[in-house]
């Protein structure tokens, strides 16, 4: 089988609205570095990508044009796609009038299908994946046509501020994915670790499970899926406004039909990131010990 090695594109999903963080929290700033956090992970990327995709929505596009823009790195290709509520088949119009958030990380990604060709790496805004993870996605990227995802510890990835959201991961034998369901609501409860699965119902969960926290390595074929995906989801969805389309889910329907195989990646470093407003400060340390020497 010959590898496929085109440059590398990196899509950012960023226009989540931030609720439980009060904000837009993508566009919070380390302090001492004067960076967002997808920022720094721009500055890791760097060396691996040619081109940035930054998924954003209309609100915060004119802070991301007049400051962050100008402040990454000259030599990469950046476009801007905007994720809208609107954007979704003339059919469904009459679901988007009613709806408040966005439709989730699966219709983000979605968005920035016209700037993507061969492989992506996607990632979220408010999730810092340490200093390693695109060194070691570009590592598989030329020596494998399959998917990848790096994948961690779920007990490194909850929050003292409340329940967070992960994609729990099962990995067969040989070390691809088989499984990934989103849980929400994730935390310790009386020495269990609780989440809420697709049913609505609290299920614990093991302690050594590894979790996506939206780092993958996928290709164009995604995106098909993804469109096709999205009108069955709003069929299904056509009485409840505040469900989500979840990339998770979306990546399982590939393995399940074995559109694409998805090879795990265990993290070599430790994830960083924001749900609550009280975490910024406690990254804040780590980040500065991590750029020091990086950030002008």
């Amino acid at each position: 089988m010959q590898v496929q090695t085109q440059p590398l594109t990196l899509v950012i999903l960023a226009a989540g609205l931030g609720s439980r963080f009060g904000g837009a929290k993508q566009l919070a700033e380390i302090e001492g570095l004067n960076r967002t956090i997808f920022e720094l992970s721009i500055l890791d990327a760097a060396p691996y990508v040619s081109k940035v995709v930054l998924v954003v929505n209309q609100t915060i596009l004119p802070i991301i044009e007049q400051q962050i823009l100008p402040r990454l790195p000259s030599h990469l290709q950046v476009e801007l796609a905007i994720q809208a509520i609107e954007d979704v088949p003339e059919q469904f119009q009459h679901l988007a009038a009613t709806r408040v958030k966005p439709w989730g990380t699966g219709h983000a990604l979605l968005a920035a299908k016209p700037y993507v060709m061969g492989k992506a790496i996607v990632i979220t805004a408010d999730d810092y994946y340490g200093p390693h993870a695109f060194a070691q996605l570009a590592a598989h990227h030329q020596k494998s046509n399959d998917w990848a995802m790096l994948a961690y510890p779920i007990l490194n990835t909850l929050s003292s501020q409340g329940g967070v959201n992960r994609g729990i991961c099962q990995i067969n034998q040989h070390g691809y994915l088989t499984s990934v369901t989103e849980y929400l609501n994730i935390a310790p409860y009386i020495g269990q670790l609780m989440g809420q699965n697709p049913a609505g119902e609290m299920e614990p969960l093991p302690d050594s499970a590894l979790v996506s926290m939206t780092c993958w390595l996928v290709d164009e074929a995604l995106f098909t899926l993804l469109e096709a995906g999205f009108s069955t989801f709003l069929l299904e969805a056509d009485t409840v406004v505040k469900s989500e389309y979840y990339l998770p889910n979306q990546i399982q329907r590939a393995i399940t039909e074995q559109l694409a195989a998805v090879t795990v990646i265990k993290a070599q470093d430790k994830w960083l990131g924001i749900t609550y407003r009280d975490e910024l400060a406690a990254i804040t340390a780590e980040l500065n010990h991590i750029f020091r020497d990086s950030v002008a």
